[in-house]
Parts: structure tokens; C-alpha cells; sequence
């Protein structure tokens, strides 16, 4: 059986830079939680998904994705200052530290600090993983 769209799939994955450190992975030592779901419904980074298309269950495979067929370039705009007075108990934060941002319609995404100045903070909207190459390595775990 191979995988096509619209087929729900589970697969195994070792996600790494470029440098070989792991930055995401379905298997945790002997344990493994495969990741589902639809191929070609844009669930997941385009590179990814079809990266699945026409492998076979127990099928490997090792692809390398540019930041354009993962989670885009970094964009500019992304990148924004806020006012001190915004953000809970300011003074503890420093440059790298994540937090999390809410919009008007209630969802929340992660965005990191860039930098603190005197009365604003530098924060980066932009994915974590934009603007990197990214390698996979994909196990064709299952196809229902």
C-alpha cells in the first residue's frame, strides 16, 4: 500500500538542523508517539507532507527542507516593539525567553524576546523554525 492524498497516515520522525542537533522527534527512547495525519490537506509544512506521497508502510526516508517548504523566511514585519506597560511583570524578562501573545480572537502563538530598551520591548512574531533548513528523517509507520 502506498501513501497518497487524502490517505490518513502515521509516521516516526527525527527533526534536526543542519548541525545534527534534534530540535523535534515522534520517539522519546523506546517509546514512540507517530505523528497523524491527512496527507495533502496542509496539516502539516508542505515539504513534509509530500515528502510522504508514494512511500509504503516501513518505508525510510531522509529529506532536507529549505525554509520556503517548511515554515517560510523570516519576515521583517514579524518583528515589533511593545510597550513595557503591556507586558506582566516586564522587568523579569531577557533577550531569548519565549512568551506567549494572544490576539483579539482569543488564540495564543509563541513569540520571542529580541531585545530590551528602555521603554519597549523588541519581540519576533516570526515561526521559531522560519528562515532554517531543516532535515527529516520519516518512517512510514501506518496508512488507514
Amino acid at each position: 500500500m502506498t501513501a497518497k492524498k487524502g490517505d490518513k497516515v502515521k509516521v516516526d520522525y527525527i527533526g534536526k538542523f543542519e548541525d545534527g542537533s534534534i530540535f523535534d522527534s515522534s520517539t522519546h527512547g523506546d517509546h514512540s508517539n507517530p505523528l497523524e495525519f491527512e496527507v495533502g490537506s496542509g496539516q502539516i509544512i508542505k515539504g513534509f507532507d509530500e515528502a510522504v506521497i508514494g512511500m509504503n508502510i516501513a518505508d525510510e526516508k531522509k529529506i532536507k527542507l529549505s525554509p520556503e517548504e517548511a515554515y517560510g523566511e523570516i519576515n521583517p514585519q514579524l518583528i515589533q516593539n511593545i510597550p513595557k506597560n503591556m507586558i506582566p511583570e516586564s522587568e523579569k524578562l531577557k533577550p531569548g525567553m519565549m512568551l506567549m501573545a494572544g490576539t483579539p480572537d482569543g488564540h495564543q502563538f509563541p513569540v520571542r524576546i529580541v531585545e530590551i530598551l528602555e521603554n519597549e520591548i523588541k519581540v519576533d512574531m516570526n515561526h521559531p523554525l522560519a528562515g532554517k533548513n531543516l532535515i527529516f528523517e520519516i518512517k512510514l509507520v501506518a496508512i488507514n
